[in-house]
């Protein structure tokens, strides 16, 4: 990556840094909380590179209601030349049953340039249950059935010109499942660690993930986290890696 890329890559972090509080203040007046993130990561497997992300993880509680939505994006070149383009856009509807069992509803979709798929979708439902809801520690566990859809890319031939298709797109639609962890331990009042793990089950693929990450207070509104991520398709594409892992330093905005 040369010098004016640099540049411009570190005026893009520069502005997303100085609008996520006011985007974070704006959720809060609103009744949202969550969190705002700006990284810095190492990905390896499909891709060899260092990129940047942003990522938005807002909560809206009414009554028995609770409305989450995702969002994240990550970008990254090598030499000059693109090596990562990722989006990731989620959002969850839960309605309490009782004191620790509760119903959702689920969407997700993915978009990854460099995974051999065009994007991939699920929409599912069903139980999650709070296993620990102490004031250091929480479990909360989910999972039940969906529909999963893969748009596989085509395949084409570069060694002539103009390329040839050798595979067409296509398109798989597949029943399958979901199952969620999320793990939280506050040591102290400054530092907590998460482990969030997600399945998506499907005939065709499953893609399992796990996130680890330690946060530490900077001030009351203000972190820093240090995590570790790693994806696993169990079908990848032809000639794509099944296990890709990112490692990322963020400034995280609470709100």
């Amino acid at each position: 990556m040369n010098f004016s890329q640099h540049l411009k890559l570190a005026a893009v972090a520069g502005t997303l840094t100085f609008a996520l509080p006011a985007v974070a203040q704006e959720a809060s007046e609103n009744g949202w909380s969550g969190e705002g993130s700006l990284s810095a990561g190492v990905t390896t497997g499909n891709t060899e590179t260092t990129d940047i992300g942003l990522g938005v993880d807002a909560t809206r509680t009414m009554d028995v209601w609770k409305i989450g939505l995702q969002a994240t994006a990550d970008y990254g070149e090598t030499d000059g030349a693109e090596t990562k383009n990722r989006i990731f856009l989620g959002t969850n509807l839960d309605r309490q049953i009782n004191d620790r069992l509760f119903g959702f509803g689920q969407l997700t979709y993915e978009q990854d340039e460099f995974s051999g798929f065009d994007s991939r979708a699920f929409i599912g439902g069903g139980l999650g249950y709070e296993v620990l809801k102490g004031e250091a520690t929480q479990w909360t566990v989910r999972g039940g059935p969906g529909l999963k859809i893969d748009e596989i890319e085509a395949v084409l031939d570069t060694s002539v010109t103009p390329a040839t298709v050798v595979t067409p797109a296509t398109t798989e639609e597949s029943f399958g499942a979901t199952a969620q962890s999320n793990f939280a331990h506050q040591f102290n009042e400054n530092v907590a660690f998460t482990n969030d793990t997600t399945v998506v089950y499907a005939e065709t693929s499953t893609q399992i993930g796990n996130i680890a990450a330690i946060t530490a207070s900077l001030t009351n509104t203000l972190s820093a986290r240090v995590s570790f991520e790693v994806r696993h398709d169990t079908d990848p594409v032809d000639g794509f890696e099944d296990t890709d892992t990112i490692s990322r330093v963020s400034l995280v905005y609470g709100f």
